[in-house]
């Protein structure tokens, strides 16, 4: 067994004596997960808020964002495609540009972070930007290789813009826009808090659903989003500061939906701690929350079957973070990177 097994092996035989010890909620019913180190420094550079998506049996890497490394992030932001069948071994499918003379703004997007990123009709898709160099970013992209990128609304701008740090979902073949807001800190625009419902099969011509009743109140936060037993779910996320409301919220309540019309509220209060920036996924037919910002980067795990009920996997061996690249891939969940701004990748497995 290599030394970053016996790492991951350690841990999950602590996290099963904490739980024991301190959660007193352990049988021999209940899965056992283990964490394992893949790669502490893999070869792209540090990002957070980038994309990651699975798709012709490769997790994907997409852009992200950097302030501290100038060489490799000119504008903050990149607009880089890296991909991999084993969280190891990264094959750069198409450089960065942003920034230098080499971008052509016809046939590439800007550099960007924490977008909309799905896989949608056999493509990997990028819906809208982030504010980050002076504009809204509006466009939409969509790609079957990771190299060749094609912006399918040239011309026109998506009806639900300006807005960042949105829900973006693929369900019932449709690409679905949620939530978010403006940051006129960043790019000009009226403050808006958004908690509207946008989708579109085509990228280019988008209806906006009504919910009917009680919906989740205005927020986004890129990440706590995820399909799981045929309804969107949305967990938690908050609101980020402008001028004119400088106060940050946080919400770790529970929303789901089969349809963007009727909603059900599953719980107001998770046990996990409110937060934004967090990453969804699911695996084991379970729902997962992890990490996230709140004051403060975060490394807790948590999942639940129903979004009512959830535990605490403890013992978390990577350093917190927030806005992460999360995967479910080869029966197991990755988290890549983030906002810790190390180039590490892990992954849990169930080992019972």
């Amino acid at each position: 067994m290599t030394t970053r097994r016996w790492i991951g092996y350690g841990w999950s035989v602590f996290s099963l004596w904490l739980a024991i010890v301190f959660g007193g909620t352990t049988n021999a019913a209940d899965p056992v997960y283990r964490w394992v180190n893949v790669s502490m420094k893999a070869p792209f550079a540090a990002r957070d808020g980038a994309g990651a998506l699975v798709y012709e049996n490769k997790m994907w890497l997409i852009g992200g964002w950097n302030s501290r490394n100038e060489t490799y992030f000119p504008r903050d932001c990149v607009n880089d495609v890296w991909s991999s069948t084993d969280g190891a071994t990264w094959v750069m499918e198409r450089p960065n540009t942003f920034g230098t003379p080499d971008f052509n703004p016809d046939h590439e997007w800007e550099g960007r972070h924490t977008s909309g990123y799905v896989v949608h009709q056999g493509k990997m898709w990028v819906v809208g930007g982030d504010p980050i160099q002076g504009h809204y970013q509006n466009d939409v992209w969509n790609s079957s290789d990771g190299k060749n990128w094609t912006c399918v609304n040239k011309g026109k701008p998506v009806p639900w813009g300006p807005r960042v740090l949105h829900y973006t979902l693929a369900f019932q073949d449709k690409i679905w826009v949620m939530g978010g807001q403006t940051t006129p800190e960043y790019a000009p625009a009226e403050e808006k808090f958004y908690n509207d419902i946008w989708n579109s099969t085509d990228g280019i011509h988008w209806n906006r659903v009504i919910p009917e009743g009680r919906h989740w109140c205005p927020r986004g936060l890129i990440g706590g989003n995820v399909v799981f037993k045929n309804q969107m779910w949305i967990l938690g996320g908050g609101t980020y500061d402008t001028p004119q409301t400088p106060q940050r919220k946080f919400f770790n309540d529970v929303w789901s939906s089969a349809d963007g019309i009727q909603w059900t509220l599953h719980t107001d209060s998770a046990p996990w701690y409110p937060r934004e920036y967090h990453d969804v996924a699911v695996f084991d037919d379970k729902m997962w929350v992890m990490e996230g910002w709140n004051k403060e980067n975060r490394n807790d795990v948590w999942y639940s079957a129903d979004g009512i009920h959830w535990q605490e996997v403890p013992g978390t061996p990577w350093k917190p973070r927030h806005a992460a690249s999360v995967f479910v891939y080869q029966d197991a969940l990755w988290i890549v990177t983030g906002n810790n701004m190390e180039s590490d990748v892990w992954k849990l497995e169930c080992v019972k």
